[in-house]
């Protein structure tokens, strides 16, 4: 293909994208097909000789469209929303193009810097304290990472590095094994599951600190947990709190639980994954009141804030707690500034050396929707989950069974588990809408997250309408079989 042929196919493309999204209602939000079905759809292996574009494109429908699950389609409340808006889209394009792997400044200084700049933008615009900024010689700052399971990771893999030395220099002669068989981290109940796997990976012990009926961490059930260890000569040396919970929403109470991880010298890492975009607003900006705390925070702008996958943004109080960490400098990788203190080298701030050029996603549409845009999105997506909460409480076979802070409806029938399972399989077997479920104290709870860019009230009320004449028929069933049994 070359450059003539390229701008031919890039535009059909561009239609393709523009009409598979304008038209994305139309079509079944959850595909019908069975694990297995692609491979017998295509050869068994690469073709020898070139193949047109013309069969390339025609297989996308033919092969690809039966097997995707439509995520943007305003029939889809499953998990959180992942965002997608026309400029990302097109600076994902630009991303792509420049194709630049911007691991130090020196390998593309734009790369970099606009990314410096890009995150200091977003911490303004949720009222991050300044310690977390880059500023022009500040010491903190923010990177942009795959994903908040990465952010959580890098974050307590430098809690573990900073955690070890800090004992060493006040016991020389603990070795850094028996340390690290010693350290704990501590995340809530509710806390997804990634910040367990980061422990794993970290190759430390962690606990469940027990959320209260709010499903919140509260300062007294972190502090009983840290006496306990402590007491049993164990070294607390990270904590995760949750903003806005996997499972409903739940906001840790950071308030509390700062102070004593700063007096007790424990990393806190803020995860906002979904609920941080909300920040944004000042009604939802007190959600955030604690991150003063904090020793870093993350939320995903991919999720809520129409900048699309994979953009994590993640801000630290200290880069050098980063940098000290992961710093390597083979000689391959060295430049003449690199000792200036004038520039970042993020490869010192993740898990992968390559990056791409990811804050150009951030660049467009921050511009293109300004602040105002995007708070009317976020206002949008909160109106509609009270609409569909309103329209849950006026049905007396129902109930909600978590606040509705932001985005999200977490509900049931009232009755037993097997019921809800019941209900849920009928739901998404008619694969008229699409939803997941969640465990809150024992009960098994669906949840109604408000994820499409495009979702509108008329699809909220055929959504509700749609589950409430499902229960229906369900409950129809049941009570015939309760009573033949």
């Amino acid at each position: 293909m070359d450059a003539a042929e390229f701008r031919k196919r890039g535009k059909e493309m561009v239609d393709y994208i523009a009409d598979y999204l304008e038209k994305i209602d139309k079509r079944q939000v959850f595909p019908d097909v069975e694990p297995g079905y692609l491979r017998p759809l295509i050869p068994d292996c690469a073709p020898q000789d070139p193949e047109s574009f013309e069969d390339v494109f025609k297989d996308i429908e033919k092969i690809i469209m039966p097997g995707v699950t439509h995520w943007h389609s305003p029939y889809f409340f499953a998990y959180f929303p992942a965002a997608s808006s026309f400029p990302a889209l097109l600076a994902d394009m630009l991303c792509g193009g420049i194709g630049c792997v911007g691991f130090s400044w020196a390998a593309s200084p734009a790369c970099t810097e606009l990314e410096t700049v890009m995150l200091d933008w977003l911490g303004k615009m949720i009222n991050l304290p300044e310690e977390f900024l880059a500023g022009k010689d500040g010491q903190g700052g923010g990177v942009i990472q795959g994903s908040a399971s990465e952010a959580t990771l890098i974050s307590l893999l430098a809690a573990r590095t900073k955690a070890i030395r800090r004992v060493q220099s006040e016991k020389p002669e603990l070795t850094e094994a028996d340390i690290m068989g010693r350290l704990v981290a501590y995340a809530s109940d509710q806390a997804h599951s990634s910040v367990e796997r980061a422990a794993l990976i970290g190759g430390v012990k962690i606990k469940n600190v027990s959320s209260d009926d709010t499903f919140s961490v509260c300062g007294s059930a972190l502090k009983k947990v840290l006496d306990e260890d402590k007491a049993s000569g164990l070294i607390p040396f990270f904590f995760c709190a949750t903003l806005g919970t996997t499972p409903c929403c739940s906001f840790d109470k950071l308030l509390e639980l700062g102070p004593i991880c700063n007096k007790e010298n424990i990393w806190m890492h803020i995860d906002a994954a979904y609920a941080g975009s909300a920040f944004i607003c000042p009604e939802f900006r007190h959600l955030l009141n604690g991150v003063e705390f904090a020793d870093s925070f993350n939320f995903n702008p991919h999720k809520w804030l129409l900048v699309n996958f994979d953009c994590s943004a993640m801000w630290v109080k200290k880069r050098s707690d980063l940098t000290g960490a992961f710093k390597l400098e083979p000689l391959y990788l060295q430049h003449h500034h690199q000792e200036s203190g004038l520039v970042t080298d993020y490869r010192h701030w993740q898990i992968p050396l390559g990056r791409r050029f990811r804050s150009l996603k951030l660049w467009f549409v921050l511009r293109m929707y300004g602040v105002t845009g995007l708070q009317e999105h976020i206002r949008k997506h909160v109106r509609l989950s009270h609409q569909f909460e309103h329209l849950v409480l006026q049905d007396e076979r129902f109930e909600i069974c978590a606040e509705v802070v932001l985005g999200l409806v977490c509900f049931r029938l009232k009755g037993s588990n097997e019921l809800n399972k019941a209900l849920l399989k009928s739901i998404n077997e008619a694969k008229k809408i699409h939803l997941v479920p969640c465990h809150l104290q024992e009960k098994f709870v669906l949840r109604f997250a408000i994820c499409s860019r495009t979702v509108e009230s008329t699809h909220i009320k055929f959504a509700w309408q749609h589950i409430s004449q499902l229960a229906t028929d369900l409950l129809k069933t049941w009570e015939q079989n309760h009573h033949q049994q």
